[in-house]
C-alpha cells in the first residue's frame, strides 16, 4: 500500500482583474476521482492545505451540466462526502515528503489565488520533482508551479508540461477577466516546454516524474497512471 499526499487548495475565492471575487474553491471531479480510484486500489491518501484550512468544493463542478448529468454530479457529492480526510487536512508547512509515495495536486481555480503564490507548495513541489518520485498535476493546479521560482528560476523550466488552456479559460468565459492566463504564464514566467491536446478532452504529459493533465477530464488518466506507477 502507498501513501499519497494530495495537495488542494483552501482558497474559497479568486480576486478577478477588476477587484470582483469570483467564487471557487477545487473542482469535484479532480479530487473525487482519483481518490476513489487510488482508496479503491488499497492506497492511502493524506490531504494537505495552506494553514489546514478545509478545502472548499467550487460548486460549479457538482452543477449536472458540469459532472455528467444528475448522476455523475451525485456520485461526486457521494465520494467527497465520504472523504473524511479532507475535514482534518495538515497544513502544507508540516508536510515530511519522506512519509509519501507520490504527490497529486487537484485543480479548481483554486490554485490560481493561493498555491500559486504559496512558498510551501513551491517548496514541496521542488523537493518533491528532485526526489523523483511521482508528483502529479492537474488542470489549474500546475499553477503552484510558479511558486517554485527563486529570483526568477524555477527548477521546472524545460519540463514538458500540460495545463488547463487558455482557450479553455476563453471557453468558462473567465480569459478576459483573469489578473492572468494559467499557459501564457507558465511558459513565459517559468520557460516550460508547452504542450496541449483538443479543448474539453482528457490529455496527459510526462516527463521523468512529473505528470500532469489539462483539464477536469484528464485527473482519471493521470489517476490510472499514478496507480500504474505505483505497482
Amino acid at each position: 500500500m502507498a501513501r499519497i499526499l494530495f495537495i488542494v487548495s483552501g482558497a474559497t475565492y479568486w480576486i478577478l482583474k477588476d477587484g470582483t471575487r469570483y467564487a471557487t474553491g477545487y473542482w469535484a471531479e479532480e479530487f473525487a476521482v482519483p481518490y476513489k480510484k487510488v482508496t479503491e486500489a488499497g492506497h492511502e491518501v493524506v490531504v494537505a492545505t495552506p494553514g489546514g484550512v478545509t478545502p472548499n468544493v467550487d460548486m460549479m463542478s457538482l452543477r449536472p451540466s458540469m459532472a455528467g448529468g444528475e448522476e455523475g454530479a451525485l456520485e461526486l457529492e457521494a465520494i467527497i462526502r465520504s472523504a473524511e480526510v479532507m475535514r482534518r487536512p495538515l497544513k502544507l508547512s508540516d508536510v515530511r515528503l519522506e512519509d509519501y509515495d507520490a504527490v497529486y495536486l487537484p485543480g479548481g481555480h483554486g490554485p490560481m489565488a493561493d498555491l500559486a503564490i504559496d512558498a510551501d507548495a513551491g517548496r514541496l513541489l521542488t523537493a518533491q520533482l528532485a526526489s523523483g518520485k511521482p508528483l502529479a498535476i492537474v488542470c489549474h493546479a500546475p499553477a503552484s508551479i510558479l511558486a517554485t521560482r527563486i529570483h526568477g528560476e524555477s527548477p521546472f523550466k524545460g519540463y514538458r508540461i500540460t495545463c488547463f488552456t487558455d482557450e479553455e479559460e476563453e471557453g468558462v468565459g473567465l480569459a478576459s477577466r483573469a489578473p492572468w492566463l494559467l499557459e501564457t504564464e507558465l511558459k513565459e514566467k517559468v520557460g516550460v516546454d508547452f504542450s496541449r491536446g483538443p479543448i474539453w478532452e482528457p490529455y496527459m504529459v510526462e516527463d521523468r516524474n512529473l505528470i500532469t493533465g489539462q483539464n477536469p477530464h484528464s485527473a482519471a488518466i493521470l489517476a490510472d497512471r499514478l496507480l500504474e506507477i505505483l505497482k
